[in-house]
């Protein structure tokens, strides 16, 4: 009996196409169309599109092993995984429904995604399907409340944070009295393995190699090899238990110090449960659940903790998260490489080739500047305070255009984000929502002083210096410097300061 004779034996088979919630909880779109009768899931490989959005080997490589995982995770349930390859976005829709054909599905469910390269290609998606007469559905899996649902007294999109996460939290206090917003269970066990047994899983190989013949559309190697990382399964395990053991360790060990806590890139005191975010391997209600069942637990807790645990540290972090993608859904020109603030596009940027190679490789003369870009380089990975301050010294500092290290972040973070990491880099720039203005400009010998004062940090990420003192360490001599064969500073720093006033001045006056 052929595949098309066994799904017409069972009908509403419905495909629901994975991509950035690769996990079988609180995944809504695999939990309702499992409610509607049997699945098939989808994961479509596009290597050329990965590529031109600069997405890391690494956070790659971390998907493919999540794959991996996923399949077992489905077919415990009954549910095979197809896994299928187009180059580019434009080739999805095509793609997506002959594979739907073939398996004579009757509607194709998925998660929204919200950048708008994504916009439009599910648009596409959803047209052509609709077009042959097949259902499609969608849900908001990536969010609590989707862009556009959190708006001003006057029906307008926020474009400052702090008055953001107070509606935000409004709405979510409004919700969870009503219904709970609680995490999407697993979707129930298919009754039959027949579509299991006779619809095998697809082979999923290593980041990097093509798919089988059978499985899709010719692929080419051409992930740039300057920009390869070793995946490191110890720093970032893809299954779940593992997963959900960092969240729970994190919640209930951690969670209460975060406040205070996060800002020491020498401290455990981060979740760094961003990677799992980003890919889809953790939800975002998962993460909120986890929260307030470490507030229940905390001694002389009660039934009343909601306004305590949702407005902790931590969850105005994720509500930054979700302000980014609010942001970015109402403002197209984000995504077309665009600043925010229009007076951003005037800045005058300087193309320090030197300046910036430097800075790649954490080879620029300010310590906790060098420590942060080894740490990411080494681990795929870094602090988010370290982030704020290497950011900052790029774009102000250096003046070099924030677009180039935006693109650099995203080629070497595990954790490349979109949304987050632009935001952050416009925040940096001053030319973003919400963003610091021009003329707040970072000292990173101050930086480091503040938030790795005993040096810890750097000793641990730039070992020339591990045998300096804490009060020598964030700004060595000249002489302590070529000792050491560590690097003398690119930049003068209060001379640096005043060029980048002058220049941020200029642009932001223009703007006005």
């Amino acid at each position: 009996m052929t595949e098309r004779q066994i799904l017409e034996q069972h009908a509403q088979q419905h495909l629901v196409w994975l991509r950035n919630d690769l996990r079988t909880q609180d995944n809504p779109a695999l939990y309702e169309a499992s409610q509607q009768g049997h699945v098939i899931a989808v994961f479509v490989i596009t290597h050329k599109q990965w590529e031109s959005h600069h997405d890391s080997h690494t956070k790659l490589s971390l998907i493919y092993q999540r794959l991996k995982v996923l399949q077992e995770e489905l077919g415990s349930l009954g549910i095979p995984l197809k896994v299928i390859e187009a180059k580019q976005y434009s080739h999805i829709p095509q793609a997506l429904l002959e594979l739907g054909k073939s398996l004579s599905i009757s509607g194709l469910w998925f998660n929204n995604e919200y950048p708008l390269n994504e916009s439009r290609r599910d648009r596409a998606v959803e047209k052509h399907f609709v077009a042959e007469g097949l259902s499609v559905h969608r849900f908001h899996g990536d969010v609590i409340f989707p862009p556009g649902s959190v708006l001003t007294g006057q029906n307008e999109m926020f474009q400052v944070f702090t008055p953001f996460a107070r509606r935000w939290r409004q709405l979510f206090r409004q919700g969870f009295s009503k219904h709970g917003l609680s995490p999407y269970p697993k979707p129930k066990r298919q009754k039959s393995d027949i579509l299991l047994n006779n619809i095998p899983h697809d082979d999923i190989p290593p980041f990097g190699e093509p798919l089988k013949e059978s499985q899709g559309r010719s692929h080419e190697k051409s992930h740039d090899e300057s920009y390869r990382q070793s995946y490191r399964d110890d720093l970032w395990p893809a299954n779940s238990q593992a997963i959900h053991r960092k969240l729970t360790a994190f919640a209930q060990k951690r969670l209460e110090r975060y406040g205070e806590d996060r800002d020491m890139p020498s401290l455990p005191g981060t979740s760094t449960l961003s990677p799992y975010l980003t890919i889809g391997a953790l939800g975002i209600r998962e993460c909120l659940a986890a929260a307030e069942k470490s507030a229940a637990k905390q001694p002389g807790s009660n039934t009343t903790l909601l306004d305590e645990w949702l407005d902790c540290t931590w969850v105005t972090e994720l509500i930054w998260r979700e302000f980014y993608r609010h942001i970015m859904a109402a403002h197209p020109k984000i995504s077309w490489g665009k600043c925010f603030r229009p007076a951003g596009d005037n800045v005058r940027w300087d193309d320090n080739e030197k300046a910036f190679q430097a800075w790649c490789e954490g080879n620029t003369g300010f310590p906790i500047v060098d420590a942060g870009m080894r740490q990411l380089k080494q681990t795929g990975w870094m602090h988010n305070r370290v982030r704020m301050i290497t950011a900052a010294f790029l774009a102000k500092l250096t003046l070099v255009d924030w677009h180039k290290g935006e693109a650099f972040f995203m080629q070497h973070l595990i954790d490349g984000d979109f949304a987050s990491n632009n935001g952050g880099w416009q925040w940096s720039a001053s030319v973003g929502a919400d963003a610091a203005p021009y003329f707040r400009i970072f000292n990173p010998y101050r930086q480091a002083e503040r938030f790795d004062p005993e040096g810890e940090y750097v000793r641990r990420f730039v070992p020339e210096l591990q045998s300096l003192p804490a009060k020598q360490i964030h700004k060595p001599s000249l002489e302590q410097c070529r000792q050491l064969g560590y690097p003398d500073p690119i930049i003068d720093y209060s001379q640096a300061r005043k060029r980048a006033l002058a220049v941020l001045e200029a642009a932001f006056k223009h703007g006005q």
